[in-house]
């Protein structure tokens, strides 16, 4: 998994680009990047690295990611709570 950090990390997606700002899901506060985590579809030999390979994909009451992620992490500049919007390959 690769971080960038701040605006930098924006475009590292598997989807359409994050956001620089959200609205927070705590207070409706804005919330700025932070920093982008990426999983690299280049290094998915090594599988149990990844994000998907730690927990099944049970659907209701169990949904998680089936291929590599991207995670953008937030901070909320009212309430300090964190924020985090996440896409798959």
């Amino acid at each position: 998994m690769k971080t960038y950090l701040g605006e930098k990390g924006l475009n590292k997606t598997w989807q359409k680009n994050f956001k620089k700002d959200i609205k927070c899901k705590k207070c409706g506060g804005n919330a700025r990047i932070m920093f982008v985590a990426y999983e690299d579809s280049e290094e998915y030999k090594n599988k149990e690295k990844y994000v998907c390979n730690l927990h099944k994909n049970k659907g209701k009451g169990g949904y998680w990611p089936h291929d590599a992620i991207a995670c953008a992490v937030y901070l909320c500049e009212d309430c300090f709570e964190a924020n985090a919007e996440i896409n798959q390959a």
